[in-house]
């Protein structure tokens, strides 16, 4: 995604918000917002475990994504910066197989 592409979803997301008065409204309490994601995560969840197609999949992991943008909007942070630089954190991180699967993570138990 290019930076034109992030700042139009962006803007998008926020023409949203506006529309309906989310900041008036209690739709950018955190409370909530944290609870929307996570009804959002249990779909992708249900999606993956009952091997829905993938277009239902990638419907939800957009709202996923537009309730993370939203998030950002509604705590006044810059997304897209918060974003390179954790992925220059993980970056710099080994990774290690566990359960036969590859993760990156900061390993503080050495005997992983």
């Amino acid at each position: 995604m290019n930076e034109d592409s992030y700042q139009q979803m962006l803007a998008a997301v926020q023409a949203f918000h506006d529309k309906h008065r989310f900041r008036e409204t209690g739709g950018e309490e955190m409370n909530y917002r944290v609870a929307l994601m996570a009804e959002e995560l249990g779909e992708v969840s249900a999606c993956v475990t009952k091997g829905k197609p993938k277009s239902e999949l990638a419907e939800e992991v957009a709202d996923l994504l537009i309730l993370v943008m939203g998030t950002a909007i509604a705590q006044d942070f810059d997304l897209n910066k918060a974003f390179w630089e954790k992925l220059a954190k993980l970056d710099k991180r080994d990774s290690r197989m566990i359960n036969g699967r590859v993760r990156v993570s900061e390993f503080r138990d050495q005997d992983c």
